[in-house]
């Protein structure tokens, strides 16, 4: 592949049309794609709009960013991932509409609200999960509308500003102790079936204001009938796209499609098109078919220039040629990727280790060393982060984990200087592992995306395991749940799951 530095490849120093070929009917298209692809230089990050931020890929709209990757309108965060609408946060999984926040998981509309697990509309709190609407909380499961409470008991304001000095999270110690708690405390409640939130007709998790989404995930608002999309935000009459939206429709196979386009089918980082079939790292442009790095272009195939006419009685012939060789429809095939299993977003929803993915056909590209210089165990930072000084922003950090493959380990950190500001203003301790770890942590907090049929856990007085007891009386009396339904919790997983009405009445 060839590879130009982003600005460079933004600029008028090359064009891509001059890569262009005309099509061969005795060849199957995906081969000529490939011969494309190994010509055309792409941008050695996929960024748009994206304003002193230049360690992320796949940003739009984002202003001193760090080490964010897959986010939307963001400033001063950093290493985060979907990320949409947030100020001055660190460490967020899949968040929104937040800011002052930190360690957060699928959570949206937080304020100064940290190492919180789908939760909303929270301030000032930290360790909550399925929470909504919360104000001065420590450690809370299954709340709503509540404030000064801790581990679910109530107090009045002067009794919690007493106890809440117990808990001095700028010891690591401390924090990683109640951490534990809180997620073992965790197991004893029931978990909604299915994370979703003013939406009619879906299925799936982690949706808001949906409408006719089946087998969808991670859907953050404006979705109308689509099937199987992840990652989404804005997008209607679509099926199997992977992040992407912001007034996206009719869109089929797709990986990073969105900013106003319609009729994009088969495309990867393909933005702001229309009307285009099998593109890659295309932008502004309308009437593609097999293009790779236009841009504000029309009527191309194989990055080749044509007429309207020429070009859409070719276009029809191409489509009738890979429908004979049965190329038609299907999404790039793997190995026309440019990055290996190991490098892509499938290590992180599902882990392989090297044989494992060579097992499965996929190629495998092994970690580059670095010389790393470490200068500084992570068992020897200081506990307390009041005993940390600015010294530590010289230190390299080894992370505990040494370049474990699963977790796509560096081996080593550093802490930056807009990261340690935060820790001490929000008296939170210092990370003890890298982010690559740090994010894997977060990841394994969540389901992946899959959905299995379910039945709800609530036998009447207790959950059907006897470890919890129903606080209100349902509508199905003290008889079992007849409830079923569609749930990306696996059925053998140790979770008590309720379905939406028996876990309503247990949310209090």
């Amino acid at each position: 592949m060839v590879v130009y530095d982003r600005d460079v490849w933004w600029s008028d120093q090359w064009e891509p049309t001059d890569y262009g070929q005309g099509y061969d009917f005795s060849k199957p298209f995906f081969e000529q794609f490939r011969e494309l692809l190994q010509k055309v230089p792409l941008a050695n990050l996929g960024n748009e709009n994206c304003i002193g931020s230049p360690y992320g890929n796949h940003n739009a709209e984002c202003k001193d960013c760090y080490l964010t990757y897959a986010s939307y309108s963001n400033e001063r965060v950093s290493y985060s991932f979907g990320a949409v609408n947030m100020k001055d946060c660190i460490d967020t999984y899949a968040c929104k509409n937040s800011e002052l926040s930190y360690g957060n998981t699928l959570s949206g509309g937080a304020y100064n609200t940290h190492f919180s697990y789908e939760t909303n509309e929270s301030i000032n709190s930290l360790f909550l999960k399925n929470c909504l609407n919360l104000q001065d909380c420590i450690g809370c499961v299954n709340l709503q509308n509540k404030s000064r409470c801790i581990l679910n008991q109530q107090y009045t304001k002067e009794e919690y500003e007493k106890k809440k000095k117990e808990f001095d999270f700028g010891s690591y110690k401390i924090l990683s102790g109640f951490e534990t708690a809180c997620s073992n405390f965790a197991q004893n409640f029931p978990k909604r079936y299915a994370n979703i939130k003013k939406s009619v007709d879906v299925t799936g998790d982690h949706i808001a204001n949906a409408k006719n989404a089946k087998n969808c995930f991670d859907i953050y608002g404006d979705v109308e009938d689509a099937r199987y999309l992840v990652h989404i935000l804005g997008m209607k009459d679509s099926y199997d796209v992977y992040g992407g939206g912001a007034g996206a429709s009719l869109i089929y196979e797709g990986v990073d499609a969105g900013l106003q386009i319609s009729k994009q089918l088969f495309s990867v980082l393909t933005h702001g098109c229309l009307d285009t079939y099998y593109t890659y790292m295309c932008f502004g442009s309308k009437d593609l078919f097999g293009c790779i790095g236009l841009r504000n272009k029309q009527y191309c195939i194989l990055n080749k220039q044509y007429s309207k006419e020429e070009y859409f009685e070719l276009v029809s012939k191409i489509i009738e040629h890979m429908e004979q060789t049965k190329e038609y429809g299907e999404f790039f095939p793997s190995e026309l990727s440019p990055f290996s299993y190991n490098e892509t977003i499938a290590q992180e929803y599902f882990p392989k280790a090297e044989q494992g993915i060579l097992r499965s056909g996929y190629t495998y590209r092994g970690r580059i060393e670095n010389e790393y210089k470490i200068t500084l165990t992570s068992e020897e930072l200081p506990d307390n982060i009041k005993n940390v000084s600015e010294n530590i922003l010289t230190e390299v950090i080894s992370c505990p984990n040494n370049g474990d493959v699963l977790t796509q380990c560096t081996k080593a950190y550093r802490i930056i200087k807009p990261e340690l500001e935060f820790l001490k203003n929000s008296n939170i301790a210092l990370p003890r592992y890298c982010p690559n770890c740090r994010h894997y942590k977060r990841l394994k907090q969540r389901n992946t995306f899959k959905l299995w049929p379910g039945k709800c856990d609530c036998a009447g007085e207790f959950s059907s395991n006897k470890k919890y007891k129903n606080t209100a009386l349902h509508a199905h009396d003290n008889s079992p749940c007849p409830s079923e339904f569609e749930t990306s919790y696996p059925p053998d997983c140790p979770e008590i799951i309720y379905c939406e009405k028996c876990y309503q009445a247990e949310v209090y």
